[in-house]
């Protein structure tokens, strides 16, 4: 029985990349491992990233995953995607991710990212807001339960599901501030790791949607006014912030942070300016700070981590629609190469 393998990848449309997929028919005496994944090809000249006249791109493998909707021996593969004379296409983040991740492997980085994401009717309005106006404001929504606060708590669940039958690293969903709104969290894992996790998280996401008849948005600020946004609060630490004592590691990251916030601000997302506001739980995108349990700060030192003097970040910053291989190869950069 033949196996079907669907490559994923993510294309060059500006200002957010998107997703792509199709699928590639192999044997089943071939194998299912990342190295049994033969190279592929694609007209880049249809996802802005070729032009016309030297339309092919090359398809890289780079990690393999069950496919829970396909099921069997059906798989998914996260590629990277490659010029033809075998280097990293621009569009590429990938290959610098790994870049750092190898550079800076002695410190075991490790990440866990929230991703908040809005369901869609398909005019565009959230799930749970009437079509004309807006329902009640904010306050119930947040973790709620009862058909009043929630809405798509079946496409929740279905891709929590998926994410676990196909191997990523999920640890938990939960609804969001606004109707609609929910939010799925990928680690804690390496950089790399992380980074493809999330994205395939996001594809299962956007393919669950599908046959409910919902659009799924990542988008910073899906709704003007006085809703919150969505983000991709990104927790980061490394081996010596995990150890005892690590508070000053810990605290010394925040300060490396800040040392180059805008350079951060600049690959934190499309609308990064819309939701980082200084309101609804944020600091402004022109401004950086950092504290303990602080929900408007830049940076958050959990609780807890100020108690046992060790533990990890959070970067509060990034927006839902992040390129996660950007942003965590920024934050290995900035942090451990700030390290003595």
């Amino acid at each position: 029985m033949a196996i079907k393998a669907e490559y994923i990848w993510i294309d060059g449309t500006e200002p957010t990349p998107q997703l792509r997929s199709k699928t590639k028919v192999i044997s089943d005496d071939s194998g299912t491992d990342l190295a049994d994944m033969p190279i592929w090809g694609f007209d880049g000249s249809s996802t802005n990233q070729a032009t016309g006249d030297k339309s092919d791109c090359v398809l890289k493998p780079a990690r393999v995953f069950p496919d829970p909707i396909r099921g069997g021996e059906n798989v998914l593969v996260m590629c990277e995607v490659m010029l033809v004379d075998g280097k990293a296409h621009p569009t590429n983040t990938r290959a610098a991710a790994a870049r750092t991740a190898k550079k800076y492997k002695k410190h075991e980085p490790m990440f866990g990212i929230e991703q908040e994401y809005t369901m869609l009717k398909p005019n565009g309005n959230p799930l749970g807001f009437p079509d004309d106006g807006f329902p009640a404001p904010q306050g119930p929504y947040y973790c709620g339960v009862g058909e009043i606060a929630i809405t798509g708590r079946n496409i929740a669940e279905d891709h929590m599901d998926a994410c676990l039958a196909a191997g990523v690293t999920i640890s938990g969903i939960n609804a969001e501030v606004m109707p609609g709104q929910w939010e799925f969290q990928v680690g804690p894992v390496g950089l790399l790791e992380v980074s493809d996790e999330l994205w395939i998280g996001r594809y299962l996401l956007h393919r669950i949607a599908e046959d409910y008849g919902v659009v799924i948005s990542i988008d910073a600020k899906p709704v003007k006014g006085d809703w919150n946004g969505a983000g991709a609060h990104t927790n980061f630490s490394t081996k010596e912030m995990r150890e005892d004592g690590g508070i000053k590691y810990i605290e010394a990251g925040c300060k490396a942070l800040g040392q180059r916030a805008a350079v951060h601000i600049a690959s934190y997302g499309d609308g990064v300016e819309d939701r980082l506001t200084g309101a609804h739980e944020t600091q402004r995108h022109d401004q950086f700070s950092y504290g303990v349990s602080d929900r408007g700060a830049s940076i958050r030192i959990p609780w807890q981590v100020a108690v046992d003097k060790k533990g990890y970040l959070e970067d509060r910053r990034p927006n839902g629609n992040i390129d996660p291989y950007v942003v965590a190869r920024l934050m290995v950069d900035t942090i451990c190469g700030a390290m003595k």
